[in-house]
């Protein structure tokens, strides 16, 4: 028994060595003092922030009693959601073609505005129509250390970093919270914000709002490669467990 612990030991020293010379996480920067970075502006909380339409969104237009006027309506019988193929693309010159009143411009307008031009358009028809305008592909996506890393649809225009990893069933035990990174693209440019969840104050900057189109990526710590090696080598084990094993032999 002794002798299999000492071999043990000896492939743990290797392992050891070996990922020190191993670079695990290409999204943590060594070099980059993450307690005095600033938060790119871009990330700053807005609380007039609404979303604007982009192109080839995915919109569905729902008239209160007037199917026929609408596509992929949410006030009618039968299924509407996206899986069904009921919506409206904006193509790349930011237009829509909408039943009876045909091509129109939506690209950078917001919900809202685009709610108030149709109800003036279908009062061609209906006196006081009801509009209900929907983006069915608002998403933001969540990689990396969570429970349950996922791209989600969202409804609402305010969404914060932590209400996305709760619906990602919060973090995984080897998440790296120090280095958290929300990519935000805006043109052709990309913007990228550091969290680091671990420091105390500054609440705004750290549980930031999330836009549709963010990314974010949590990041491993530097030992998860390790512990995965570890198991290989002395089954239904981990590095805690073999550290204690270890501290028994001498």
């Amino acid at each position: 028994m002794r002798s299999i612990i000492i071999f043990a030991i000896y492939v743990l020293s290797a392992l050891l060595l070996f990922a020190s010379c191993k670079t695990t996480n290409l999204l943590v920067d060594k070099k980059a003092n993450y307690s005095t970075a600033a938060l790119d502006s871009i990330f700053y909380f807005n609380k007039n922030y609404q979303y604007h339409i982009r192109k080839d969104d995915k919109i569905s237009i729902s008239v209160w009693k007037q199917d026929d006027l609408g596509v992929g309506s949410s006030y009618g019988i039968y299924n509407s959601n996206e899986v069904y193929g009921k919506w409206l693309m904006v193509d790349s010159d930011g237009n829509i073609e909408i039943p009876k009143i045909g091509r129109l411009y939506v690209k950078n307008r917001t919900v809202i505005q685009l709610k108030d031009t149709l109800k003036i358009l279908f009062g061609e028809w209906v006196k006081n129509p009801i509009v209900d305008v929907k983006v069915l592909n608002r998403e933001i996506t969540v990689l990396g250390e969570v429970r349950e890393p996922q791209v989600i649809t969202i409804d609402k225009e305010k969404n914060t970093l932590l209400e996305m990893i709760a619906k990602c069933k919060g973090f995984e035990f080897y998440a790296n919270v120090k280095h958290i990174k929300v990519f935000r693209q805006v043109g052709e440019h990309v913007h990228v914000a550091n969290i680091n969840l671990t420091k105390s104050g500054d609440y705004l900057k750290k549980n930031i709002n999330l836009e549709p189109g963010d990314v974010v990526v949590i990041p491993a710590k530097k030992y998860k490669e390790f512990d995965k090696r570890i198991s290989l080598i002395i089954p239904f084990t981990t590095a805690l467990t073999a550290a204690v094993i270890f501290k028994g032999a001498f």
